[in-house]
């Protein structure tokens, strides 16, 4: 398994294996349907535009080739060739982007033309990029230095620099947009907070407690449909989950327990009155913890999620499953496991035999294992 990513609604997933790639269809219901299997390559990039025809491939063979291709007719739409490894792929229904380590290609996407490009960008070796999936609200994120959290905001409809957030002292891991792109969600390389940002204002909103002694490495990060959650992966066990405050600042806490500690108690009082401190005393205080989490079988698997309408968390794994979990709504806390499908073969059994290839081509840096959605 090279790849796995839901696409831009997460209505569907795609899977880019040693042989070539899969693509699945989701709905409420827990179904989990395979549409199309493409045999012959060896795909580390496959990325489908919402529910079409249309997919944007790579390939560990052809690192630096991206093809363009409507799956259901079989014919490849057109090709391009670029002067450096290909890390990541984002498309939207106006754009498609292109992300090699320092410049980044804007297309045009009906007729794939270059409109724009990025020369020079920090180092990016990961291909750390966001593209809002509202083609009227088109922008990119990506990173805008290589030592701290910087964050580069950009029009891609009207190729216009939009604003520059300084997001964290540490370098990003993680960006993500909501679907309308009005919000932005960063992580750092410390993956102990997590920050929202307004677009195009660069205004913080948000600030949410991960962990406050154990860092991590963020895999992914993703809102609901409606804003009123985020969800974050790591290299831990556990996915975290926040219930957004719609007046933004604080984030709600799961419901304590009948008896709290000391400790716990003095952490929900220095949270209420967070609001009545200077603004520069309150940012500390206005970091809540998860309102419901998730725990993985184990450790270390990379891990790319979703959010859906119907109120479950998707999480593709790099040991070939997805797992469905139920959120609850009112009380949050542990979310419960209601379905899991192996991604790999029609036997689940085969799945124990799965192995996620972490190898990058020879000459060049590969793109990573999983991509987080937009």
């Amino acid at each position: 398994l090279y790849f796995v990513t839901f696409n831009q609604d997460a209505t569907s997933l795609a899977v880019g294996t040693t042989t070539g790639y899969k693509l699945f269809t989701l709905n409420g219901h827990d179904r989990f349907d395979q549409t199309y299997e493409f045999t012959g390559e060896d795909v580390c990039i496959v990325e489908r535009l919402f529910s079409s025809s249309l997919i944007a491939m790579v390939s560990l063979s052809a690192p630096r080739k991206l093809k363009v291709c409507h799956f259901k007719k079989g014919t490849e739409i057109c090709n391009y060739c670029y002067p450096n490894t290909i890390l990541a792929v984002k498309l939207n229904r106006a754009r498609l982007l292109v992300v090699l380590e320092e410049i980044l290609y804007i297309h045009n996407i009906k007729d794939m033309k270059v409109l724009h490009t990025i020369r020079d960008t920090p180092a990016n070796p990961k291909g750390i990029i966001a593209l809002s999936i509202n083609s009227d609200n088109s922008y990119l994120a990506y990173p805008g230095s290589g030592q701290i959290g910087e964050v580069q905001v950009f029009d891609t409809l009207n190729l216009d620099a939009v604003t520059m957030i300084p997001a964290h002292d540490a370098p990003l891991a993680a960006l993500s947009y909501n679907s309308s792109g009005s919000l932005l969600a960063t992580a750092s390389e410390k993956g102990t907070v997590i920050r929202i940002f307004s677009i195009p204002s660069g205004n913080k909103l948000y600030e949410l407690r991960r962990g406050i002694k154990r860092c991590a490495a963020i895999y992914s990060l993703s809102f609901s449909p409606d804003d009123k959650y985020l969800s974050a992966s790591s290299n831990t066990e556990t996915i975290h989950i926040f219930k957004l405050d719609s007046t933004g600042g604080e984030t709600t806490a799961a419901p304590p327990p009948e008896s709290q500690t000391w400790g716990q108690y003095l952490g929900n009082a220095l949270v209420s009155t967070a609001s009545y401190l200077p603004s520069q005393m309150t940012d500390v205080f206005t970091q809540g913890r998860a309102f419901a989490h998730v725990k993985l079988p184990s450790p270390g698997l990379r891990s790319v999620c979703a959010l859906t309408t119907t109120g479950k968390l998707l999480v593709a794994s790099s040991d070939s499953y997805l797992y469905v979990y139920a959120i609850e709504p009112e009380e949050g806390g542990e979310c419960v496991l209601s379905k899991q499908h192996c991604m790999l073969a029609t036997s689940d059994a085969s799945c124990d035999d799965a192995e996620l290839s972490e190898s990058a081509p020879a000459e060049e840096p590969g793109p990573p294992s999983f991509q987080t959605n937009y």
